[in-house]
C-alpha cells in the first residue's frame, strides 16, 4: 500500500485515506458509459459492476456472484436482473438472489447477498454513496451551487489518470501553479508570478486565495466538502472567450485504486436563455481543445510524480491551501477509523 504520511495517523486511517474516505458521494463514471449490459469497473480499490435494467435505471454492485464468486460483469442481462453465466444464479438490482435454477428452493433465494450501492444520476454522471458499516444509509446529495443553480451552464469533461487522487486535489488547491505550468494558456498568461495568500473559512470548507489579486489569473481555489468533495475555482476570460464572465471549474475526483483516479471536470459559465446555447456552441467548437491542452499539462505532471513523493517534500507558504486540505482529510480518516474500531468492524 502506498504510504500516506501527511500527518501521524494510524495504519487503519492510512488505509482509508489511500483509497478515499467513507461516507461521501463519489462520481463513478459518465452516465453514457453504462448501457444495458454489465460494465466492469473499479472504484475505491473494489471490483464493481454497473448496469441498467430494462427501464434504464442504473445499478452499481460488487462484481461477485454470491454462489462461487464469478464476476457479475460477465453475467447475462435479463431485463431486471443479472444471470451468472457459470451456474445461472439470478441477482436482482437490489442485490437479492431471485433464483438458483440448479437448486430450486435453495437457501440462497430471497437473501440480499450482493452489496449494492445507493446511486444518483446528475449532470451526466452516475454517483454512488460510499458508506462504511456505520453509515450505510446515504446522506443528502449536496453538490456545489454552480452545478445545481439554473444561473450556470456546466459541461462535463472526464478522464482516468494514473496518479493518486490526493495529488489531483493538491493540484487544484494550488492556484500558484497556473502562473507557471499554464503560463502559455490563453486564459492564464496574466498576473504576477509572486503572491501572498490567505485562507478564508466557508460554510462548506475553505477558500485559498491570493491577496490583492482577483479575476486576473487562477487566483483562488475553494475546497468543498458537504457529503461530496470537490474543488471550485475560476479563471478570468477575455472578451474573445465569449459570454458568461469568468470561466469556472468544479473538480471532483474518485479513487480507482491507490494510484489511479477518475477525474470529473465540470466547466461552467454564468449564462441563461439563448446565451447558454452560444456558450455551449463556442465551447464545443473553439474552447474545448484548448482546455484539454491545459488538462494535459496537469496530467503529465501528476502522472510523473511518484506515489511516495510527499515523503520528500519541502513545502512553503504557497502550499498552505494544500496542507490545510490534507490535514482535513487525514483527520477525517482517523475519526472514521476510530469509530469503526470502537464498533468492532476493524482491529
Amino acid at each position: 500500500m502506498a504510504r500516506v504520511p501527511r500527518m501521524r495517523i494510524s495504519e487503519s486511517a492510512q488505509k482509508i485515506l489511500a483509497t478515499g474516505i467513507y461516507n461521501r458521494w463519489y462520481g463513478i463514471c459518465p452516465s453514457d458509459f453504462v448501457k444495458d449490459d454489465p460494465v466492469a469497473l473499479q472504484r475505491w480499490g473494489e471490483n464493481l459492476v454497473a448496469w441498467r435494467d430494462r427501464d434504464g435505471k442504473a445499478y452499481l454492485q460488487e462484481d461477485r456472484c454470491p454462489h462461487r464468486g464469478t464476476p457479475l460483469s460477465l453475467a447475462r442481462h435479463d431485463g431486471d436482473r443479472l444471470t451468472c453465466i457459470y451456474h445461472g444464479v439470478e441477482v436482482l438490482g437490489d442485490g437479492v438472489v431471485a433464483k438458483v435454477p440448479g437448486s430450486l428452493g435453495s437457501k440462497l433465494e430471497g437473501r440480499c447477498l450482493v452489496r449494492t450501492y445507493p446511486i444518483k444520476e446528475f449532470k451526466g454522471v452516475i454517483f454512488a454513496w460510499y458508506g462504511d458499516e456505520l453509515h450505510e444509509e446515504p446522506a443528502s446529495f449536496d453538490l456545489p451551487e454552480r452545478l445545481v443553480s439554473g444561473e450556470y451552464e456546466a459541461i462535463l469533461s472526464y478522464g482516468e489518470w494514473r496518479t493518486p487522487y490526493r495529488y489531483m486535489i493538491d493540484n487544484n488547491m494550488d492556484p500558484m501553479h497556473g502562473a507557471y505550468l499554464h503560463a502559455v494558456s490563453h486564459s492564464m498568461a496574466a498576473g504576477s508570478k509572486e503572491a501572498e495568500f490567505e485562507v478564508v473559512e466557508t460554510n462548506h470548507g475553505l477558500r485559498f486565495q491570493k491577496k490583492g489579486q482577483d479575476s486576473i489569473n487562477f487566483d483562488w481555489s475553494e475546497w468543498y466538502d458537504n457529503s461530496i468533495q470537490g474543488v471550485c475555482l475560476e479563471i478570468p476570460y477575455p472578451s474573445t472567450g465569449g459570454p458568461g464572465g469568468n470561466f469556472g471549474i468544479v473538480f471532483h475526483i474518485t479513487p480507482i485504486d491507490e494510484v489511479t483516479s477518475a477525474c470529473f471536470f465540470w466547466r461552467h459559465r454564468k449564462v441563461s436563455g439563448w446565451v447558454k446555447d452560444v456558450w455551449r456552441f463556442l465551447y464545443k467548437n473553439r474552447l474545448e481543445e484548448r482546455h484539454w491542452h491545459v488538462l494535459e499539462q496537469d496530467r503529465l505532471v501528476a502522472e510523473k510524480i511518484k506515489p511516495d513523493a510527499d515523503e520528500h517534500e519541502h513545502l512553503y507558504e504557497h502550499d498552505m491551501g494544500v496542507t490545510r486540505v490534507r490535514k482535513i482529510l487525514a483527520e477525517e480518516a482517523e475519526s472514521q477509523a476510530k469509530a469503526l474500531k470502537e464498533a468492532g468492524f476493524i482491529n
